[in-house]
């Protein structure tokens, strides 16, 4: 919670200090499930206030904040920062090993995103570093996404591919020598690593000012990841559903 908190610290000031600019906000609440890769994890709902702003040259997406550097019609070419919620607490597995471990905390991620849009579709891409030096790690990601409207309905179905430096594995999945000693594990120091996913995002307009939305991703994971002795699932994902007032 505290990164949260220091997350919103940093949000506010920088849409504080862009404030003279005209913009649209958006508030609402939403709920999160995210399954959790770790053995002996069970899987939670997190609620999730939404807070977004967009302007001419800075927008904060809830837990992500950017500034543009570029922007068109069909081009977007962003500076982001975001707050990466992946995170190991060794008294919240259930497998007595799993609790010998070291914790690994979440962080804050900052890079670049590029989007560009077209009549056949949209490619979206962004590149990431860990700011506060706890997995010194890199992450890419690139996704295709084909965005159609039905009456009040939206969807933009997408497929995709992220990237984590063997650094970002390392501390999120890799065990060393003392953890190995404490929990009977075989120590683990995985690669770089590229995982697939499919996503969908849906939205429905209730009225000019209200949308309510649905989105959902489906991440295969690569060996790197699965076969960690941390890992028991062969898969990661998402569901986030909530409505937002644009005012």
């Amino acid at each position: 919670m505290s990164k949260l908190k220091t997350l919103a610290i940093i949000a506010s000031a920088m849409v504080c200090a862009h404030s003279a600019q005209a913009g649209n906000w958006s508030l609402g609440a939403s709920a999160l499930v995210s399954p959790d890769p770790y053995r002996g994890y069970q899987d939670r709902v997190y609620p999730v206030p939404i807070i977004n702003y967009d302007g001419d040259d800075f927008y904060f997406h809830t837990l992500l904040a950017g500034y543009n550097l570029w922007k068109d019609q069909q081009n977007q070419l962003s500076l982001i920062a975001y707050y990466a919620p992946l995170h190991y607490k060794p008294g919240d597995s259930d497998d007595d090993r799993m609790k010998q471990l070291d914790k690994r905390r979440s962080t804050m991620m900052a890079g670049v995103a590029f989007t560009h849009n077209a009549e056949w579709g949209t490619i979206r891409t962004a590149f990431s570093g860990d700011m506060l030096d706890n997995s010194n790690g890199l992450v890419g990601d690139i996704a295709y996404l084909y965005k159609f409207q039905v009456d009040s309905w939206s969807f933009a179905p997408g497929i995709g591919l992220n990237w984590n430096s063997s650094n970002q594995n390392q501390y999120y999945y890799g065990i060393n020598g003392d953890e190995s000693r404490r929990s009977t594990f075989d120590t683990y120091k995985p690669s770089d690593s590229w995982s697939p996913y499919v996503e969908l995002t849906t939205n429905y307009n209730i009225n000019a000012n209200w949308n309510a939305f649905l989105t959902g991703r489906y991440t295969r994971l690569d060996s790197e990841v699965k076969d960690s002795p941390m890992v028991d699932k062969s898969y990661t994902g998402m569901l986030w559903t909530g409505v937002t007032y644009t005012f």
